[in-house]
């Protein structure tokens, strides 16, 4: 065991010790993705802040409730305003009611390691510019110093690292909304970048240095070119110098001109899901609520993505080269709600069963089967897994990317070992499905057959 755990660190540190990175992005997207996250496929997203409070959406996600009401003066968000809050009422008044008196980053972490995901990306800021830790430049407009008083970045980290084998990561928004500074850049055309220098660095700096992210989420680049964020020259120290230099994964999101371009892996925009095998490493940024990424009071049962529909999710993901990162949205309060608990504890239950089809494969020769829809592959050493998204009435299931060769075998993973099938010509293969006993079988919502022996059709 020492030998193995000697060569992987010598291997690791042959990629990322003598590196030196310059601060453009020829230099900086050589840099090899650490190997971890590529195995990882399965992360959560967390979006948590003010907007918790009035955690309410109507056709618009309720994160972005400030801009909506205040900022483009959706009717929706102005009328909710205007029916339950007096008129003087401002949004920094939610803050005082962002409680989180329910928190428990212990109960969080329990919750994450159940899930089967391997790591977590929480807000550190979204673009209403509310720290969740006591950021020395966000002064009265963070979890310290109004609301929770308590610094919530740094108790999920500890969580997460003193109670799971999860890899800990944070969101962190460029912009804000309504920063007078960062207004001030605006309207300059941003040929002045005080907003950068004295919030956007430090923050990214402070966070790296105070809590040690395995992963830098980055957003709300939009505006501006990375030159105007200082982006490469940050990534630049964090690939070389920082305390997570030869573990830290990043984003796309580093200026107007790098989404699904450069950085560490592409997320090229909220819930990409090509549908084909992608060269580059990228990540499905998704929700459970299909409509926000913050909590909703208002959300309606079916706009809940059911457990079939992201498992479904996750496998045509992962079968095409990316990872999947599926967001939950607490109370204010600091719960996780049931529903999302729910969906976080059958995604784990189904990856105890099927995980060795999942958490370090690669993408196979063929992405989704060439005859029967919905059937999705990976690969992990010399075996090939079929996910079937349904199981045929006819009790027959039809392979036709996949060529068996002498001694070939075939398993449903929390099912029947050995499974009888038969060739077909000119290509492919026809597996006769075993009659199922629905209190003792393990298979379900998503079938993952294991092809031993087999070839591409």
């Amino acid at each position: 065991m020492k030998s193995v755990i000697s060569l992987s660190l010598l291997s690791m540190c042959i990629a990322f010790c003598n590196a030196n990175y310059e601060p453009n992005w020829d230099s900086l997207d050589s840099r090899p993705l650490p190997t971890w996250y590529d195995e990882a496929k399965f992360g959560i997203f967390i979006h948590w802040g003010v907007f918790a409070v009035p955690s309410y959406g109507q056709g618009a996600a309720s994160e972005w409730f400030w801009w909506n009401w205040q900022g483009v003066s959706s009717p929706a968000e102005v009328y909710f305003m205007q029916q339950n809050y007096p008129p003087d009422f401002t949004y920094g008044d939610f803050a005082k009611q962002f409680t989180a008196e329910f928190y428990d980053a212990d109960k969080w972490a329990e919750i994450f390691q159940a899930s089967g995901a391997k790591y977590i990306v929480l807000t550190s800021k979204h673009h209403e510019g509310y720290t969740n830790w006591p950021s020395a430049t966000s002064w009265n407009w963070n979890s310290m110093d109004i609301g929770p008083k308590r610094d919530i970045v740094g108790e999920l980290a500890n969580a997460i690292r003193n109670k799971t084998s999860i890899h800990f990561g944070l969101y962190h928004s460029l912009f804000e909304w309504f920063n007078p500074s960062y207004l001030q850049d605006k309207e300059s055309g941003f040929k002045t970048d005080k907003f950068v220098k004295e919030k956007t660095m430090p923050e990214l700096y402070d966070i790296v240095n105070r809590y040690k992210p395995d992963v830098i989420w980055s957003d709300g680049q939009w505006e501006a070119n990375s030159s105007y964020w200082s982006s490469p020259d940050f990534l630049a120290w964090l690939y070389n110098e920082s305390p997570v230099k030869n573990t830290v994964v990043t984003n796309d999101r580093w200026g107007s001109d790098t989404l699904c371009k450069h950085g560490g892996y592409l997320t090229c925009s909220d819930r990409y899901n090509p549908g084909t095998l992608q060269t580059r490493k990228w990540e499905n940024a998704m929700t459970i609520d299909k409509g926000s990424w913050g909590y909703r009071r208002n959300i309606q049962f079916d706009q809940y993505m059911t457990i079939e529909e992201l498992l479904q999710e996750l496998v045509t993901t992962i079968s095409c080269n990316g990872n999947i990162l599926v967001n939950v949205g607490p109370t204010k309060e600091g719960t996780i709600t049931p529903v999302f608990e729910e969906r976080l504890r059958q995604m784990g239950e189904w990856l105890g069963v099927n995980g060795e089809g999942v958490y370090s494969s690669k993408p196979w020769t063929h992405q989704n089967d060439t005859m029967t829809k919905g059937v999705w592959y990976t690969k992990n050493e010399d075996k090939i897994y079929a996910f079937s998204f349904s199981w045929p009435d006819s009790g027959v299931l039809i392979l036709g990317a996949a060529n068996p060769k002498p001694g070939a075998t075939i398993d449903l993973l929390g099912g029947d070992s050995a499974l009888k099938w038969e060739p077909l010509q000119p290509r492919g293969v026809g597996i006769l499905l075993p009659v199922v006993n629905p209190a003792t079988i393990k298979a379900k919502w998503v079938y993952v057959f294991r092809l031993t022996g087999f070839e591409s059709a």
